[in-house]
């Protein structure tokens, strides 16, 4: 996935009501409010300080011109915008990436399942086979080289993994997959500290036959690639 136009670069001044920040620009010091598009608590990458990069939009309806897309953390450039992991993974399918999920004649993106819900992408075989694929963007890491998911607690996600255990149950495959918008992690675990209630839905699933993958981000100021496989240690 490649920006549209060059990134703007800054200084993070503050993260706030979720999807605002407060950056002040490198190229004239000036002040302006950018859209976080993360509803996460972005633990270890709202600080004070830190370089972040925007990318602007043209647009003259939207209310606010950038959009947060880059930090730099732990020496490394983190992607934070959770608009951008189903693209980045329906990027890596179709590049044959993922091994597991390799051979399926259609993919469709939003498809209606479930209780009122959602698939992320729905994966069809030439034979009418299905995969229902949920997608979960991670950027959390607390020790070196593991990323950790969620970074808040998300009863969203729970039930996203009772309705993939569903479709298993009706004879489909399902699949969990991890999005790490870093390339600093190794590795994939739970941060049932955070949210025990979503890691217990997690062991659920998985007894149920939900699979379950991740893989890793190459993070960069011209774009995002899915690239490598990430071992899930959970």
């Amino acid at each position: 996935m490649k920006f549209s136009a060059p990134l703007v670069s800054g200084r993070l001044v503050k993260r706030y009501k979720r999807f605002l920040a407060d950056v002040l620009l490198d190229a004239d010091g000036s002040a302006v409010t950018a859209h976080c598009a993360n509803p996460g608590s972005m633990l270890g990458l709202k600080e004070p300080g830190a370089r972040v990069w925007l990318s602007a939009s043209d647009n003259p309806k939207r209310k606010l011109k950038y959009s947060w897309e880059v930090i730099e953390a732990d020496g490394a450039l983190v992607g934070i915008n959770t608009a951008h992991p189903n693209a980045l993974v329906e990027e890596a399918l179709a590049a044959g990436r993922l091994e597991a999920l390799k051979g399926y004649a259609a993919l469709r993106r939003e498809v209606k399942y479930g209780k009122n819900s959602r698939v992320d992408i729905l994966l069809e075989g030439a034979g009418g086979e299905k995969t229902f694929v949920e997608v979960k963007n991670v950027h959390l890491m607390r020790r070196p080289g593991l990323a950790e998911f969620p970074d808040s607690v998300t009863a969203r996600g729970a039930k996203h993994l009772a309705e993939l255990a569903d479709m298993v149950a009706e004879g489909h495959r399902a699949a969990m997959v991890f999005l790490v918008q870093r390339p600093d992690c190794t590795r994939l675990s739970l941060a049932s500290d955070i949210d025990p209630a979503y890691a217990a839905a997690f062991a659920e699933a998985a007894r149920a036959g939900v699979e379950v993958y991740a893989i890793g981000c190459d993070v960069r100021l011209d774009g995002i690639d899915a690239m490598r496989p990430v071992e899930v240690t959970i």
